[in-house]
């Protein structure tokens, strides 16, 4: 039978989110109902709810980062059982059948990937996330969070944990590589804590240096302020890799000129605007500018069981479910060290 459950939704536009309920569908076969403990307040969240990307469906129920306990699953599931901790991040479902889909990249389907939440899934139905306090997902989209890792520090590495997870691992960060992580945000303080447990030395590049103590408590070697003129002068082809978790213009071409022959920088971060470059600036050290999104579900699982090994996860703060309006603008404002997570249990409380 379907599920009538609380949550919190975007009605139109830019509007501010409000509760409500909603209603997730009946159990099939492969599904997982999840009781969600703790959803994370990705930026990406914000620039949908305010359709800064295009247009969007509303009302719109956010959330990609989920970490709670299945509750109850369909006749096929297997690999789950009630109680299990289990985790789900941007997308729910893909067709299973094209090339991507069968190496294990879902994320490249050729017919789609359907999102978490803001996505048509192919029954028709619009999906909603993880501001909520239950959500019913086909098990092959569901991944296990290790003992050892708080459901709440969990809930950001299932978006924030595998963008730059992912990256790290098919450049090769590790022993004996410098790599740069430009931004210490959501994204940038999972970028250090991954690159140094692999091994890697890690640098820190952000505009100011306000942010010093805590990139090198997280793991970082050094840390620099890009708005000093002279950062791009020390640091001239020192990295192996560069993975910029920013999504505002930078001179691509002052941080090509801090990799080594053969170094890429690899985006993860979306600014609004395109970026641009010199060629001669990638032609000049056989250079790669590059771009990565998110992970397929075998290699999520991978990474989470990584973190779990090596004791990773988010910095958080915790809030309520009257407090994500507040949060919005703090996340717009730079002002969260360094994920909102919801604590699920407020929603309708």
């Amino acid at each position: 039978m379907s599920t009538i459950t609380n949550a919190i939704a975007v009605p139109s536009p830019g509007a501010p989110l409000e509760q409500t309920t909603i209603t997730r569908r009946d159990l099939r076969p492969d599904d997982v109902l999840i009781d969600i403990a703790y959803a994370g307040i990705c930026h990406s969240d914000i620039h949908q709810a305010r359709e800064d990307w295009g247009t969007a469906i509303f009302p719109m129920v956010p959330g990609h980062e989920i970490a709670g306990t299945v509750a109850a699953v369909g006749s096929a599931v297997t690999q789950y059982q009630v109680g299990d901790r289990v985790g789900v991040g941007c997308m729910v479902d893909s067709c299973g059948e094209c090339e991507y889909c069968q190496a294990g990249t879902e994320q490249f389907c050729v017919k789609g990937n359907v999102q978490t939440y803001n996505g048509v899934g192919f029954d028709g139905e619009n999906t909603y996330g993880g501001y909520s306090q239950q959500v019913v997902v086909k098990d092959a989209f569901v991944c296990g969070i290790p003992e050892g890792i708080g459901l709440d520090v969990a809930a950001p590495l299932l978006c924030a944990g595998i963008t730059t997870y992912s990256p790290l691992r098919q450049w090769g960060a590790g022993p004996g590589k410098k790599v740069a992580v430009v931004g210490l945000g959501g994204l940038g303080h999972m970028a250090v804590k991954l690159a140094a447990a692999m091994g890697a030395e890690v640098t820190v590049l952000s505009q100011s240096l306000k942010k010093q103590e805590d990139g090198l408590r997280l793991g970082a070697k050094d840390y620099y302020a890009t708005s000093d003129e002279s950062t791009f002068e020390t640091l001239a082809g020192r990295f192996d890799l560069i993975l910029n978790t920013v999504s505002a213009e930078l001179p691509i071409d002052s941080y090509l000129g801090l990799l080594r022959v053969g170094g890429a920088m690899v985006n993860v971060g979306a600014p609004g605007t395109p970026l641009s470059y010199s060629a001669f600036s990638l032609i000049g050290g056989n250079k790669s500018l590059a771009g990565s999104m998110i992970g397929g579900i075998a290699e999520t699982q991978e990474m989470l069981d990584f973190c779990a090994e090596h004791g990773i996860g988010a910095e958080i703060e915790t809030i309520s479910a009257d407090q994500v309006n507040a949060a919005y603008e703090r996340v717009t404002g730079s002002d969260v060290r360094y994920r909102f997570v919801i604590d699920t249990a407020t929603i309708g409380a």
